[in-house]
């Protein structure tokens, strides 16, 4: 990956999915940092009792943060909401610079136990959005490509890894995510012409999240996790990277970190120390 130089994302847009809570929030703010204008999509429009924030809540840190945000409350599994908020964010910022592919639903029942209804839910959020919001933007992506201003797509999705034995685990969770990386593998392919990044990101290791905290593994996996903040700087780097010579990629995020010298990662840990971190899925 090639180094982003003095690139910064002040004044480029970016619309993501999700975005009220946890990794995408943190890669929002780290964008908004630079000055950056963001579009984000999400159905929190009222607190959920379980879960912290809210889009308007997400849009006050990140003005806070120095961006300017348009919060669209919409569902990324409806046509009509997507295409609304892609017009709108043309609209009220002139075009689209980044695609941020974060909302994400997961559930890893074994295949007997898993409602349909469910498996539905990740397909629709997971691999249907990311496809959606990706094809919607795709006109004003080119737009950005031809007046300068390197366009990139970024899924948070996993590395295409076919050993049987994630596929065996959870099958309706490892389709939806894996049909989110193969938006990316075709669209980098697609586009290549284009001068638009099209890559993936993941994290070595289990991020500390409320999906973390909830539903796979309460205190204990939170604890040997790292915080979103890696996955956001590693996002930065990808996103502020050349997107004529940075695409097709799945990256993982401290092999990006290490790509730019930065090794020392103990400042991610929820837990100071040495002791063993939960790796993600898929690795």
């Amino acid at each position: 990956m090639t180094e982003p130089g003095s690139t910064t994302l002040a004044g480029r847009t970016m619309i993501m999915s999700g975005g009220s809570r946890g990794i995408g929030l943190e890669i929002a703010k780290r964008a908004a940092a630079d000055g950056a204008n963001i579009t984000l999509i999400a159905k929190t429009d009222q607190p959920h009792p379980k879960l912290p924030g809210t889009i308007h809540t997400a849009a006050a840190e990140l003005e806070a943060a120095g961006g300017q945000v348009l919060p669209f409350v919409g569902d990324v599994r409806n046509d009509e909401s997507v295409a609304e908020a892609v017009r709108r964010t043309v609209e009220r910022f002139g075009g689209i610079d980044i695609v941020v592919n974060n909302a994400s639903a997961i559930d890893l029942s074994p295949t007997e136990m898993l409602p349909m209804k469910k498996y539905d839910l990740m397909q629709d959020i997971n691999c249907r959005g990311s496809f959606l919001l990706s094809k919607l933007s795709i006109p004003h992506l080119r737009e950005s490509a031809r007046t300068g201003r390197n366009p990139h797509i970024l899924t948070l999705s996993p590395p295409l890894n076919l050993d049987p034995k994630w596929a065996g685990a959870s099958l309706g969770y490892t389709i939806a995510k894996y049909g989110m990386s193969l938006t990316t593998l075709g669209l980098a392919e697609e586009l290549k012409g284009d001068g638009i990044g099209v890559n993936s990101l993941w994290p070595r290791t289990t991020i500390a999240t409320a999906a973390v905290q909830n539903l796979l593994g309460g205190e204990h996996m939170v604890s040997t996790s790292r915080t979103p903040d890696i996955y956001a700087d590693a996002a930065y780097l990808v996103i502020t990277a050349p997107g004529k010579e940075t695409s097709g990629n799945f990256f993982i995020d401290d092999d990006v970190l290490a790509a730019h010298g930065i090794t020392d990662l103990d400042k991610y840990r929820v837990t100071p120390g040495d002791g063993e971190l939960t790796p993600d899925l898929f690795l």
